[in-house]
């Protein structure tokens, strides 16, 4: 894959072929010791479509993402993606399925601290074996898209908490992923700044068709969603 534009094509049809995507957890059962954290759970998420996860702090919104993002294995139950049983999957199979088709954006952002802001972006390129110059396209699209042009060259520690946000949302959307999980995103920006990330977060994946699943404890995050899903009693209830 030699020249931009052949990126480009190869984004637009993973992005096609989010279509046919849907994720699907079917009884999915997880406990840590005697503590049941997914007793049963059931859930369907469309493809394209925007989730929040909300729930007080232990209630399993974060087990729930590594489950549905391959971090975790379930004790019992049934997790797919469109056509792909996580729950079969080994070890190295699941690694491999997360670098080809997920995205993941964290609370503490998750930088590499001496790779400059374009480099931070190219890891999922380069992990994926994208030709340079294409994604070296594939960075100055997205930093533009997402108002860091200007730092390109900057270090992690170079750049404000939202400009560091940014960056790992493009880095998480470098290599157009099917799915993007994040959790609490904008717990360590102040009210404003989280706002505007969490809106450049879910236009730019809507934007891209990917679908989007975020933990959050912000009603005003969530409020964004097509969708939010309560856990309770290790159940997952959708509030609409």
């Amino acid at each position: 894959m030699g020249k931009p534009s052949q990126l480009i094509e190869t984004i637009r049809t993973l992005d096609a072929k989010n279509d046919d995507c849907a994720i699907e957890l079917i009884d999915v059962c997880k406990s840590y010791g005697p503590q049941n954290v997914l007793d049963g759970a059931c859930l369907r998420i469309a493809a394209a479509e925007f989730v929040a996860v909300m729930g007080r702090s232990g209630s399993g919104k974060s087990t729930l993402l590594k489950l549905i993002g391959g971090l975790a294995s379930a004790d019992s139950g049934s997790i797919r993606h469109g056509a792909h049983e996580l729950t079969t999957m080994d070890e190295s199979e699941r690694t491999l399925f997360r670098r080809r088709e997920l995205g993941f954006v964290f609370q503490f952002f998750n930088l590499v601290p001496t790779l400059t802001v374009t480099e931070n972006v190219l890891l999922p390129l380069a992990l994926n074996r994208i030709d340079e110059a294409a994604g070296q396209a594939r960075a100055r699209e997205l930093l533009e898209r997402l108002g860091l042009g200007a730092c390109a060259g900057r270090l992690p520690d170079e750049l404000s908490g939202g400009e560091q946000q940014r960056v790992a949302i493009a880095r998480a959307l470098a290599h157009a992923p099917r799915l993007v999980i994040t959790d609490e995103p904008t717990g360590n920006l102040d009210a404003d700044t989280a706002d505007e990330v969490m809106d450049l977060l879910a236009t730019t994946c809507r934007e891209h068709g990917a679908t989007l699943i975020v933990a959050t404890h912000s009603r005003a995050a969530a409020a964004l969603a097509d969708r939010t899903l309560h856990i309770r009693g290790g159940r997952i209830e959708s509030a609409r």
